[in-house]
């Protein structure tokens, strides 16, 4: 359905503004970080009207805010389309560990894929950290950014030999990292597991900021970002249109669909599921002394914790990750949760802790090879789609914004395939 480009509805100052729907949010999380909201706000477009533009973003969460500084930088006539107070959806309960390692490490994911296509996966996902520290330094985004090593640990039944074959393939392929023993690692983190691998390259960040931040950049250089609900999307003959609730239309050579884990109904992909995840963080202030380099720490389990620190003192760590879609199920299970990842947090570091302060329980997207979901929607050449992040969320979505930037630009590559949306389960 083509869009007529005569019809300006237009909608007022008021109704522009979003309103937080919690039944909406609270299916993407319930509960919240400990990341606090930009004072500053957001500057809407006031008189939002049908029209037809260089690029349409539906999400305003962290890909979304990427892909609009990355799109308005190269030119193009963003658009930005979110029905929540942008940020405050699936962003607001990311733990923020910027980590070029994925999911599936090294050995699983050349077990399924071979060597050379996962150390290009590998290769992939550290360059889109680095890009990201550049563009955080480019903008001065005060987003409490800093740079981490990560730890990765042998499990607590103490394989030390998968850990080590780890090691060796990241080494036969040229990735950055140091081969623990459990001596080592005791000496120099505190921490007694069988091996650890620790790698430089990760970070750290305020999520809810960093996306704020970006979208401000992408309407300082033209961007709209305009409030409503998607009622609908097609492709035409001169590209992609959306139609909003209110009665607004947009047209675009393309559209990009950034809204969060769960898929549209537009696709199915195969390689994808939904699950659920709980995090935990400590009051601000927690001693931190034991900690050492404030590393990011995660382990080599299924499900593995991951934790680290944040800026104003606290512990947060995430984990028990297990296949549940249904909100109510989802909160119902979080005291079990945070118990399991207080203990597990202990443990790891044989001391006691304080309780947390703060307990949050989210929705996402993983696939079954730990690869993202990049690409052109298939049957929809000019609709792509960002989805299937799994524990490399922001990431992830960096890699995104410059993969489909390179795609509306006619440029293509060994990851249409890699990352494709209708690839097959692994």
């Amino acid at each position: 359905m083509g869009l007529d480009v005569s019809a300006q509805t237009a909608i007022s100052e008021s109704s522009a503004m979003p309103s937080d729907h919690p039944s909406e949010r609270e299916r993407l999380r319930i509960g919240h970080g400990p990341w606090g909201l930009p004072e500053e706000g957001l500057p809407w477009t006031r008189q939002a009207r049908s029209r037809r533009c260089g690029a349409i973003i539906v999400g305003g969460g962290i890909t979304g805010a990427l892909m609009a500084e990355h799109l308005t930088a190269r030119g193009h006539d963003v658009v930005v389309i979110d029905r929540l107070s942008p940020g405050l959806g699936s962003t607001a309960a990311s733990t923020a560990m910027l980590q070029w390692e994925i999911d599936r490490s090294v050995t699983e994911l050349s077990d399924m894929k071979g060597l050379e296509a996962a150390a290009w996966a590998y290769r992939a996902s550290f360059a889109a950290v680095q890009g990201l520290a550049s563009l955080v330094g480019r903008l001065a985004i005060p987003c409490d950014f800093r740079w981490r090593d990560a730890l990765f640990l042998a499990d607590e039944q103490g394989d030390e030999a998968a850990v080590q074959r780890e090691h060796g393939l990241r080494q036969r392929v040229g990735l950055p990292g140091e081969w623990l023993d459990r001596a080592r690692l005791r000496e120099r983190y505190g921490i007694d597991r069988a091996a650890a691998i620790v790698s430089p390259g990760a970070a750290e960040a305020d999520p809810l900021f960093l996306a704020r931040a970006l979208l401000l950049a992408a309407i300082s250089e033209g961007a709209d970002l305009v409030a409503g609900d998607v009622v609908g999307c097609d492709s035409t003959s001169r590209g992609a249109s959306v139609r909003l609730a209110s009665g607004i239309e947009f047209e675009a050579p393309h559209l990009i669909l950034a809204t969060g884990y769960a898929l549209p109904s537009l696709f199915q992909a195969p390689a994808h599921r939904m699950t659920a995840s709980w995090a935990a963080v400590t009051p601000a202030g927690t001693p931190l002394g034991f900690w050492t380099d404030r590393a990011l720490v995660w382990e080599d389990a299924e499900p593995y914790i991951y934790a680290r620190t944040t800026a104003d003192g606290r512990i947060l760590v995430g984990g028990e990750d297990e296949p549940v879609e249904d909100a109510d199920e989802r909160d119902s299970l979080s005291p079990e949760k945070a118990r399991r990842l207080h203990d597990k947090l202990e443990r790891l570091w044989g001391r006691a802790l304080p309780p947390f302060e703060s307990v949050w329980s989210a929705a996402f997207g993983e696939t079954s090879d730990g690869l993202p979901l990049i690409g052109a929607v298939p049957g929809n050449a000019n609709i792509y789609g960002a989805y299937g992040y799994g524990g490399n969320g922001i990431t992830f979505s960096n890699l995104a914004s410059r993969l489909i930037g390179a795609a509306i630009a006619g440029e293509s590559g060994d990851w249409v395939e890699a990352f494709a949306l209708d690839r097959p389960a692994a």
